[in-house]
């Protein structure tokens, strides 16, 4: 499994509405691209103060690496990122995309 983690710094003009409008078009993307597991939004909650300004947060969990390009290179995944792009504070510099190669054990 693939884990698809998404943070985002969002620019002081994105209302909490949009946020949660742009959190939902997330979630409406598990039943349009096949191979998405799970997909959890959330904001960070976090005490250690280490967050670096990325105040939310997705994962998306894929079946596998190959279901995972596929997502990446879907038009709908394309709106969505663009979305969120704009959304983000100085665009891409607002993001941190991590995937993990996800096994749910520890080495």
């Amino acid at each position: 499994m693939i884990r698809h983690c998404v943070f985002i710094r969002f620019n002081a003009q994105t209302t909490k509405p949009e946020r949660e409008a742009i959190f939902a078009a997330v979630h409406a993307l598990k039943g349009i691209i096949p191979g998405i597991v799970e997909i959890r939004t959330g904001t960070n909650n976090s005490p250690e103060g280490l967050d670096k300004g990325f105040s939310d947060g997705f994962i998306v969990d894929f079946e596998n690496a190959a279901t995972r390009d596929r997502y990446l290179s879907d038009p709908d995944h394309a709106k969505v990122g663009a979305r969120i792009v704009a959304a983000a504070e100085g665009g891409l510099e607002g993001l941190l995309v991590f995937d993990l190669d996800w096994r749910g054990t520890s080495a």
